[in-house]
């Protein structure tokens, strides 16, 4: 049995066979759409969730199974005192696989230590959210072509943001990959993803606090929202949550095949001028999102793929 805690749980050619089967369900939704039936997700959300947890939810539906849980840490026994560990026993007796989101970093990495079904970690606190990074890689592999050799931008909040360090963990694996990394020194990326990540995979790294400057030399750019619920101090989160605003003037800059990423939900860091823009591809991971978490379900439940005859994973 699998789980899905870390982007790195999978190896690079594991993710790519995902990779590979999302692409084939969204061009052949149908023919995937009975593939898991009688099958159960258990969607165990302890923060607030719209795009994940219907995400996850929506991919169980499209495959032909079915979907229960809960969005808030309120509506559960966790109010009672009932630990993680409790929960994954508990849940695993009603669901085939279970998807988690939880304030805690770790608590999904725990939840499968007790549960008796698959876990999928769907972000845990500032830490991971793996499948986003299979969407991100997703939308960037369709935007370039590859996920190789890239000059790739992150954006705004990069001390607290899950999904840039997921991100960056999983594009070092990709030969040529180089990093800018675009914030203010309050939020700048942490030093033990340079320490553990870039430095050790010899990874052309620059830290920087203009985007107008390194626009013109991305060849992707991730944008990430300042999120005020990471914040202790709230003169803080008002003080920085304007630092980094795009728009059409500054998109002008770039490159006019440059992606723009972002894992949503958006504050103003990006002007709504932006989305009319060919390069706006941030409703395009909306969407892969469903077919990337079809494919993980599909492959972490053993489901052959109708199309090849054989299992991902």
């Amino acid at each position: 049995m699998r789980h899905l805690i870390d982007p790195l749980d999978f190896t690079l050619e594991e993710t790519t066979k995902v990779l590979d089967l999302a692409d084939r369900i969204a061009e052949n939704p149908e023919v995937y759409s009975h593939v898991a039936d009688g099958k159960k997700i258990a969607t165990l959300f302890y923060e607030p969730s719209t795009r994940t947890r219907l995400s996850f939810e929506s991919a169980m539906l499209s495959l032909g199974g079915k979907a229960l849980g809960f969005a808030g840490a309120e509506q559960s026994s966790a109010t009672k005192g009932e630990t993680v560990a409790d929960t994954a026993r508990v849940v695993s007796c009603y669901a085939d696989i279970i998807a988690m989101r939880h304030p805690k970093e770790g608590a999904p990495l725990r939840a499968s230590m007790y549960a008796t079904v698959p876990v999928i970690n769907a972000g845990d606190g500032g830490h991971n959210h793996p499948t986003q990074t299979l969407i991100d890689l997703m939308t960037i592999r369709q935007r370039k072509g590859h996920l190789d050799h890239l000059t790739v931008g992150f954006c705004g909040d990069l001390k607290f943001g899950r999904t840039v360090h997921s991100l960056v963990n999983s594009l070092v694996r990709h030969p040529g990959n180089e990093f800018y990394f675009i914030s203010p020194e309050e939020l700048k990326i942490p030093d033990y993803v340079v320490e553990e990540t870039l430095k050790p995979n010899q990874s052309f790294y620059k830290e920087v606090t203009s985007l107008e400057e390194t626009l013109p030399k991305l060849d992707v750019l991730y944008m990430t929202r300042v999120q005020k619920e990471r914040f202790f101090n709230e003169e803080d989160y008002v003080r920085l949550k304007d630092t980094y605003i795009l728009n059409q003037e500054k998109l002008n800059l770039a490159q006019p095949d440059m992606p723009v990423l972002h894992p949503l939900p958006r504050v103003d860091e990006i002007a709504t001028d932006v989305d009319q823009d060919p390069r706006a591809a941030y409703f395009d991971q909306v969407q892969n999102g469903k077919y990337i978490r079809m494919a993980l379900i599909m492959a972490l439940l053993e489901v052959p793929d109708p199309l090849t005859g054989r299992t991902v994973l």
